[in-house]
């Protein structure tokens, strides 16, 4: 099958929400090989990064943080949104979010991957990095001002039983934490 053999084609677009973050957007599409319509409520993103932060003790670098649309308290890797102008270089902006998030520099920085995180209705590409040879900066830019963070190293077993007890289950955080275990134990 060809890609026209899946392609929903938009009748029309509606624009419901343009926000700092996300635009959200409501279209009307046709079907593959059939007349008849469908409503798709979609979410536009300008994307985002994520670094698997290992120190030189082979412990994981976590954000522990409040999530509003969670309405708790959770873990995760260090992570942000690609600000205006970063998409051409997101490695670039994984760096800074590596400096205000922790207040650490990476001597070593491989791409491992992008992926999307919510494909049925959102276009967010997250990419996601490992950062070894970790260094304190001496004047860290600053986080967020609407950033409240504490970090946390953990190993590998800590981790995983993180996942297991459900501390963890931030989905960009369970990809980079599998691939740590594929690559510690390839």
């Amino acid at each position: 099958m060809n890609f026209e053999d899946f392609e929903e084609k938009t009748v029309t677009r509606e624009d419901i929400f343009k926000g700092q973050v996300i635009d959200v957007k409501y279209d009307t599409v046709t079907l593959p090989g059939k007349t008849e319509t469908a409503k798709r409520e979609l979410v536009f993103h300008n994307g985002g990064v994520a670094v698997l932060a290992i120190t030189d003790e082979q412990k994981l670098i976590l954000v522990r943080q409040f999530r509003k649309a969670l309405e708790k308290v959770i873990y995760e890797i260090p992570a942000g949104k690609l600000e205006q102008g970063e998409n051409s270089d997101p490695q670039a902006a994984m760096v800074r979010e590596l400096e205000e998030e922790t207040g650490m520099a990476a001597a070593t920085i491989v791409k491992i991957s992008e992926f999307y995180t919510a494909p049925g209705f959102c276009n967010e590409v997250l990419h996601l990095y490992k950062a070894q040879n970790l260094t304190k900066v001496d004047n860290p830019r600053p986080q967020d001002a609407d950033e409240t963070i504490e970090l946390h190293e953990v190993t590998l077993v800590e981790a995983k039983a993180m996942i297991k007890s459900g501390e963890i289950a931030d989905a960009k955080t369970l990809i980079a934490i599998q691939y740590w275990e594929l690559e510690t134990h390839a």
